[in-house]
């Protein structure tokens, strides 16, 4: 692994990793059969960042997602996600720890045969099974609005939606729980530019405002340098690099290079840099937003208000 990610691989100080690093991945080894995915891949996630994952195809980044969230058994190798082993808890700790997250796969996975609204209730009810039918449909809706979308979509069902709006239903109920870590599996895979930067922003405004750490899957370049704080690299069975862009541009590894400076890497960065584009992205923002719901709250600037079941003893 080069020195960037350096401090990713670090022997973890006593009490300070679940703090400072809520997910951290030593030695994981996965495989298919005989083929190898990974092989003593090492990660560390900080609090609070947004962590862009990029890799080529069949490097493994969804199956990475997918042993940290307990749904891929790793072969070898230890994840610790918010002080807890994976695989090692007791089934109390491990429901309270699947309460702790929220994740939105590639194109929403919602239920087709239930609304929206109905969707999001689905965590609710399988965590918190007490509360009352009034109440559960009303964060519903509240998730509903705060993904962007208009309240009236919680009584719709996903066939009756754009595969934005989809997106953003998705979102809504990975946001049920009020988690503190939110995982994301290229959530603007199929939109217009249009519609995957309103979902940027609102991804960046959702992490400032919630206190969410972010791990994102993603190929898209324009979101790598629009919201991502670090970004890690898949490649050769291993996390090969983490840091800023600006880091990763400065190695010699050839997919790095051939990715981050290709015609859509100079694109995109070109994109970052002028504020001719920033404002029109602004703009198109402001139109998404307006189109989606005239009472829905902008961003989330609503999320400060936001219902959190495990300190209301809901």
């Amino acid at each position: 692994m080069t020195d960037v990610a350096e401090d990713q691989v670090k022997a973890p100080q006593p009490g300070t990793d679940e703090g400072e690093y809520p997910i951290v991945v030593k030695g994981l080894r996965n495989t298919f059969g005989d083929h190898v995915i990974h092989e003593a891949l090492e990660l560390k996630v900080r609090k609070g960042e947004i962590l862009g994952v990029v890799g080529g195809s069949g490097t493994g980044k969804s199956v990475l997602m997918r042993s940290i969230i307990g749904l891929q058994q790793p072969e070898s190798g230890e994840i610790t996600v918010l002080g807890h082993k994976m695989g090692d808890s007791t089934e109390e700790d491990s429901i309270d720890l699947r309460s702790r997250w929220g994740v939105l796969f590639q194109g929403g996975a919602l239920f087709s045969t239930l609304t929206v609204g109905e969707n999001v209730e689905v965590p609710l009810k399988q965590f918190f099974p007490e509360i009352s039918d009034h109440l559960r449909g009303d964060i519903a809706r509240f998730k509903v609005r705060l993904s962007g979308l208009a309240e009236e979509s919680a009584f719709k069902y996903p066939n009756e939606l754009s595969g934005g709006m989809r997106k953003r239903a998705g979102l809504a109920r990975a946001l049920a729980l009020d988690p503190e870590l939110l995982f994301l599996d290229e959530p603007t895979a199929g939109l217009d530019p249009i519609g995957a930067a309103a979902f940027d922003t609102l991804t960046r405004e959702l992490k400032e405002t919630l206190g969410l750490t972010v791990f994102l899957i993603t190929h898209d370049l324009d979101t790598l340098y629009a919201i991502c704080d670090r970004v890690a690299v898949l490649a050769d069975k291993q996390v090969i690099a983490v840091g800023t862009i600006p880091e990763l541009l400065a190695l010699d590894h050839p997919w790095i290079q051939e990715y981050f400076n290709g015609p859509r890497g100079r694109a995109a960065l070109a994109a970052k840099d002028d504020p001719a584009v920033t404002s029109e992205q602004e703009t198109a923002q402001a139109v998404d937003t307006a189109s989606a719901s005239t009472d829905a709250p902008t961003g989330a600037g609503e999320g400060a208000s936001k219902i959190d079941m495990r300190k209301s003893g809901a």
